[in-house]
């Protein structure tokens, strides 16, 4: 017995070293693959200890989190199950149908239809059950949701679900066939990954996949995972820990480390991260795979940690600064030989620790121009970045943000965008319109000189709290270039937003696209989504949705915005109107919100048991408050100008109580608490150094978006019960003292130093970031309707 616990001690050793790659006779035995290492390791290990055998395997899964050999570092199969037809894993059609609908699943059955080129799906009905035919898995998905909500006026959204399925399930009396026009449905955006995923485990992950194949995404962006890769590949370098601690951000900056904007901000990143998420990238894959789906993976940009210069001294580096309040950062010039060395590298790794779908994400100058706008220099740029793929993989193809080309408009020129692209033969490339609900780029650029691209609405910036969309574009948009003569080769539609988990009905009109390529009626499409969102027929809830879609969710070309205003709450106390990153301006009047809100409280006795309205009916109250605050902030200002001190007290006192009424009422919703953000991150530490350091990742990426000096300040800021109260509150109330102490002290208003006041609010927001605290992770929603009918009653007289 001994014996045996002293084998499975050297073994186990021996599995984690070789993990880290510093076994060095690893790389020289059976073939330099370390990897039949770690597999005849593990053999060795349950073969030959005979007291422990039976549990050995279970106790390395609780070691190492694996639930079997398929999970040991190792090559990653693109086709998840064997039992398969094309893209169509059966099983795995079968689990998800089982993890929506519990023990109603059985009235399911599910086969497979012949793929070509485009996911089709068929539902019909079979004696007491439906059958859902499919050429994918996401076939199948959408398949089962197109049913649920056609037929049984059921609805999946991040912010409400309506699961109530009728008694006896409704019964086709005829077969119903879809086939969608788009051969991608693109999801994702980097920014996604930490303004909405930064803190992801995998039951949370699990419940976006099964979303996104019911919402019929194919084409999803995969980048999770990328930080243990890299560290692989720089160890293997011969560079150290601690030249690579200061490379690595924090979790919560991942995406603009990948982009090449930022390094070590937010770090050290503890190794355990590295570890744990590369097991969680192989979840992600393996059940995006299983579903039909194509991994979108990073390919390398060019961006190097600082030391690359001592290893490399003759490397060609290019320093850039993406925000002044960051450190430089490098970027290897793709002419550079070094550059394809590194891409190289970096692909062979990745494909042997996740596998690979042949299509990767490269975006050479996020917000950050090239050395020189010369056309033949963009043009081998360009070149070399997609060689650095196709060395490893024949079949890749690149896969890019078009951002660039919005973003820096002045610097990409149609030459410049040409010259960029043409490197690339057409069919190993796919453009990712960004924007193309407010700004496409497509029918400026010719189409992308031919380029395959795809159509996509973004919709949300940072995560803010706000209700906002273009619905009316977003219904005709994909079909109008689908159908243009100019578009050339549109290959998709998708959603590239900076962060999810708000605006669902935006959501549910974006991806209802993806099966039909006309335009979509919005006079049939609304009143179906609210009864599908509350289950139940309202004529007030419809009245509201309609005055909703009229207001918050129309942008015309005479009240244009890009996306949301935030509330003036959220900015640093100022006596302007809005802030650098807190727009006030808004795409309606006030009082039409005001007008639907009252619509959603004369619906209350019929939808106030549904989770969707209760959202709803707490968020549109909540935009109602928010704009309020610019009233009162406007009206305290002018009692300022006018030094008048009764105002000022007057209009301080009720902007306070605006505030921690919002923070009541948005504490009945766990959509709107800061508890969950912070406790999951903390969760993800295996210690309280490691759970410390995540806590303020989650802290600062909300709030001041850097350090105390950051210029970034509210770019990510969130209407949260918690941080209204702990943050925005106390700068106010600190503001407004300062402010009638100094009135109290010269008798007027003039010459209140601002400057030196915002220094003093900085030294708090400091201390909010570094600060410890838990949050409550439920909310209050047992007082939901009495807390919004309260609420109502309270401020209903001043709008």
């Amino acid at each position: 017995m001994q014996r045996a616990i002293f084998n499975k001690y050297l073994i186990l050793k021996l599995y984690y070293l070789s993990i880290r790659e510093e076994v060095k006779w690893c790389k020289v035995c059976i073939g330099g693959n370390p990897f039949f290492i770690k597999v005849l390791v593990l053999l060795v290990f349950i073969f030959t200890t005979s007291e422990l055998s039976t549990a050995g395997v279970g106790h390395i899964k609780n070691s190492f989190e694996i639930t079997s050999l398929n999970d040991v570092y190792s090559p990653a199969t693109t086709n998840g199950s064997t039992k398969q037809s094309g893209l169509l894993d059966i099983n795995a059609a079968k689990d998800l149908i089982k993890r929506v609908l519990g023990q109603e699943a059985i009235h399911f059955e599910v086969g497979a239809l012949e793929y070509n080129e485009k996911d089709r799906f068929e539902i019909q009905s079979k004696d007491e059950k439906i059958l859902i035919k499919g050429t994918s898995g996401v076939a199948i998905a959408s398949g089962l949701y197109y049913y649920l909500t056609t037929f049984c006026h059921c609805q999946i959204t991040w912010n409400g679900i309506n699961l109530h399925l009728p008694s006896s399930l409704p019964k086709l009396k005829q077969k119903i066939s879809k086939e969608t026009p788009y051969k991608y449905r693109y999801y994702l955006n980097y920014c996604t990954f930490n303004y909405s995923m930064s803190w992801w485990d995998w039951p949370r992950w699990q419940k976006e996949i099964d979303w996104m194949a019911m919402h019929g995404i194919n084409l999803p962006l995969a980048i999770t995972g990328q930080e243990y890769t890299w560290y692989l590949v720089y160890k293997g370098m011969g560079f150290s820990d601690k030249e690579l601690s200061t490379f690595f951000t924090g979790p919560a900056y991942f995406a603009w480390l990948w982009m090449g904007n930022i390094d070590g901000w937010g770090g050290p990143l503890p190794f355990s991260w590295m570890k744990s998420h590369y097991f969680l990238q192989k979840k992600i894959l393996q059940r995006e795979r299983s579903l039909g789906m194509k991994a979108v993976l990073p390919a390398f940009t060019g961006h190097v940690p600082a030391a690359f210069k001592k290893h490399f001294p003759n490397a060609k580096l290019k320093t850039t600064n993406w925000n002044k309040d960051f450190g430089n950062t490098y970027i290897l010039d793709a002419t550079d030989s070094n550059f394809k060395m590194l891409a190289v590298k970096f692909l062979k790794k990745q494909t042997e620790l996740y596998g690979s779908d042949h299509l990767y994400s490269a975006d050479t100058f996020n917000e950050n121009q090239p050395p020189s706008n010369e056309p033949n220099y963009l043009f081998n740029l360009s070149k070399n970045v997609y060689e650095g793929m196709h060395d490893v993989d024949s079949a890749a193809i690149w896969v890019m943000q078009g951002w660039l080309f919005y973003s820096d408009r002045e610097f990409w020129k149609s030459t410049q965008i040409k010259a960029l692209l043409d490197a690339v033969p057409d069919d190993k490339m796919i453009i990712l319109d960004l924007i193309s609900e407010v700004y496409p780029v497509w029918n400026r650029t010719n189409a992308f000189f031919g380029k395959p691209w795809i159509w996509n609405m973004l919709n949300n910036f940072g995560g803010n709290t706000n209700l906002f969309g273009n619905m009316r574009q977003v219904a005709i948009g994909p079909s109008e270039a689908l159908h243009s003569k100019n578009s050339g080769k549109m290959v998709g539609i998708g959603l590239t937003p900076e962060a999810i988990e708000q605006n669902p009905a935006i959501y549910e009109l974006m991806t209802s696209n993806v099966w039909t390529d006309q335009p979509i009626d919005l006079k049939q499409w609304l009143p179906q989504y609210v009864l599908n969102r509350y289950g139940c027929s309202d004529q007030h809830a419809l009245k509201a949705w309609n005055i909703l879609e009229n207001t918050i969710y129309h942008v015309g070309k005479e009240n244009f915005l890009r996306d949301g205003a935030e509330s003036i709450i959220q900015a640093r106390p100022t006596l302007d109107s809005s802030a650098r990153w807190v727009k006030t301006k808004l795409n309606y009047h006030p009082k039409d919100l005001v007008t639907a809100l009252d619509e959603l409280i004369k619906a209350i006795p019929n939808a106030k048991n549904a989770d969707g309205f209760r959202f709803d009916l707490v968020d549109v109250l909540r935009q109602v408050m928010a704009n309020y605050a610019s009233d009162l902030q406007q009206n305290y200002a002018a009692a300022v100008y006018k030094d008048d001190s009764l105002l000022m007290n007057n209009y301080s006192t009720r902007f306070i109580s605006l505030i921690e009424d919002m923070d009541q009422l948005l504490s009945t919703r766990k959509d709107f608490l800061l508890g969950p953000w912070i406790a999951s991150a903390r969760a993800w530490g295996e210690n309280n150094a490691h759970k410390n350091l995540y806590e303020k990742n989650a802290r600062d990426l909300i709030t001041l978006w850097g350090d105390e000096n950051s210029s970034l300040h509210e770019y990510a800021c969130r209407q949260w019960s918690g941080l209204l109260n702990d943050f925005y509150k106390p700068r106010w109330q600190a503001y407004f003292n300062a402010r009638i102490n100094y009135m109290r002290r010269f008798g007027t208003e003039k010459g209140f130093d601002q400057g030196a006041f915002d220094k003093q609010i900085v030294e708090f927001e400091w201390g909010f970031v570094n600060a410890i605290k838990k949050y409550p992770t439920q909310p209050n929603e047992r007082q939901l309707l009495t807390v919004v009918e309260k609420l109502y009653k309270k401020y209903r007289h001043y709008w």
